[in-house]
């Protein structure tokens, strides 16, 4: 407290000693919001570096990280992740969901994502749900590809009015 008076001192030091504590009181009140927000946008800024599988290395389960996260060996089994890049050694058997996708090996099994890249070594067997979609020449790609304005939710996975519509008519026989 003694050093954060002293640092607003120089300023009302013109004044009497009546004036100081007055001063001191309320710019302690408006340098500690200042302070905090200084603060905040730091910790973001400080992201961890990509979680790397080597190629040697195969995983049997699921994988679930709010980083990022490369792929170089085999995993069988879901990935979610925000960045997910599926390296030209990797393979993936399972539901791959990330916002942004960039895909240079073989994954067998839906893509879910905001971004999905193909790049011309990237080889695909099964659908890509995506808002934004990039292949690029030489990629193979077997499936099918839908856009959808938030492909990471599940209830997506209904595929809005075709399922909805047709949903009803198959449970209403049924009845």
């Amino acid at each position: 407290m003694f050093s954060k008076s002293r640092i607003n001192e120089p300023g009302p030091s013109k004044g009497t000693d009546d004036v100081k504590p007055t001063d001191a009181a309320t710019a302690p009140k408006s340098a500690a919001p200042k302070s905090a927000p200084d603060f905040k946008p730091t910790a973001p800024k400080a992201k961890p570096p990509a979680s790397v599988l080597s190629s040697d290395l195969t995983i049997v389960g699921n994988l679930k990280t709010t980083g990022d996260i490369q792929i170089e060996g085999t995993v069988e089994g879901d990935i979610r992740a925000h960045l997910l890049t599926v390296g030209e050694t990797a393979t993936i058997r399972g539901e791959v969901m990330a916002d942004d996708v960039v895909i240079n090996g073989r994954i067998i099994g839906r893509v879910r994502g905001l971004k999905v890249r193909l790049t011309s070594a990237a080889k695909v067997e099964g659908d890509i749900i995506h808002k934004t979609i990039a292949i690029e020449s030489g990629a193979h790609f077997e499936g099918s590809v839908q856009r959808a304005d938030d492909p990471l939710t599940t209830s997506s996975q209904n595929k809005a009015p075709g399922v909805a519509k047709s949903a009803p008519a198959k449970a209403d026989p049924a009845s």
